[in-house]
């Protein structure tokens, strides 16, 4: 059983540091402990966790399993803290509130930046944190209490929670100039394009999952050849032509013009796709409902302010 009495964060920062430099010298140098207060505060955290944490070795140390485990956990741990402190510090300085927003890619890339900016103008006293993850992620935070906020593609369950619509958005096909598929600009069904290497996002996106159903209802296989976290990622591997890939028009239309390719309509209804903005049923809070409020009726005073030249 772990002994929490014997559990604290200076020795959370030291285990962390010597999973990250393979060295108990280093790591106490970076915790500013003495080699020997480092051993010892080693040895009295795999006490209390009551496992070894750490293979001891000529050349240094080497995390268990357990270890593994536990510099995940306590890596989570120490931001947290480091958190903490940063709003309390902001506390001091005027900053009244921090509202954590949790967004989908495809809603960072279109809509949120000017958004956030003007907010942050309208509203100098409250501060928004902004973390990307893949639609059923935001859901997943919004649940656990890691966001006050979530942004995300339709989809994903919603059980427990108060969503609106936020944007509407229009799924295209990203092609290399002189694709066989690119000579047309007439909207194109998805199953036509099948038998090609895609480009696609990581695990858990929205696109990415409406992409597997369609393929499932055509009697097909996705041939997946690459999956990156980024819509410029995608492009430029597109660009290499490593496959191509379904993205929104309006986020992928720059950067398709950057790396020169070309762009197609999808005739299928799923690339009609809603996003919406989502807070947990029954946490009220007047910051975040003002903030929802802001980000689904945007007022002419909500644009951005033209750049001066």
């Amino acid at each position: 059983m772990v002994n929490l009495a014997r559990f604290d964060f200076v020795s959370v920062r030291l285990a962390v540091a010597c999973a990250q430099t393979g060295s108990l010298t280093g790591a106490a140098r970076a915790s500013h402990l003495a080699l020997a207060a480092a051993s010892r505060r080693i040895r009295e955290l795999e006490e209390a966790m009551g496992c070894i944490l750490f293979e001891r070795h000529a050349r240094g140390l080497l995390p268990t399993a357990a270890g593994r485990v536990f510099v995940k956990h306590g890596l989570t741990l120490l931001q947290t803290l480091d958190q903490v402190g940063a709003e309390l510090a902001d506390l001091q300085q005027g900053i009244a509130r921090h509202i954590r927003l949790c967004a989908s890619t495809a809603a960072i890339n279109q809509f949120l930046p000017p958004l956030l900016a003007r907010y942050a103008e309208l509203h100098p006293l409250l501060r928004v944190d902004l973390e990307e993850q893949v639609s059923e992620a935001v859901v997943t935070s919004l649940r656990e209490g890691r966001a006050d906020i979530g942004v995300f593609v339709e989809g994903p369950d919603i059980a427990g929670l108060s969503a609106r619509v936020f944007r509407n958005d229009q799924l295209v096909l990203v092609l290399p100039r002189g694709h066989r598929l690119a000579g047309a600009r007439t909207p194109l069904p998805f199953s036509e394009a099948l038998d090609e290497d895609w480009i696609g996002l990581n695990p858990g996106a929205a696109m990415l999952q409406k992409q597997q159903q369609a393929a499932l209802a055509a009697g097909k296989p996705l041939r997946l050849r690459m999956q990156v976290r980024s819509f410029d990622a995608v492009c430029h591997l597109v660009a290499s032509g490593l496959g191509i890939a379904v993205l929104p028009a309006a986020a992928a239309l720059p950067i398709v013009r950057a790396v020169k390719l070309t762009s197609r309509p999808l005739a299928d209804e799923w690339a009609r796709r809603r996003l919406l903005v989502a807070t947990v049923t029954g946490r009220d809070d007047a910051s975040v409902a003002s903030l929802v409020n802001f980000m689904i009726e945007p007022s002419p005073t909500a644009k951005p302010r033209p750049r001066k030249r």
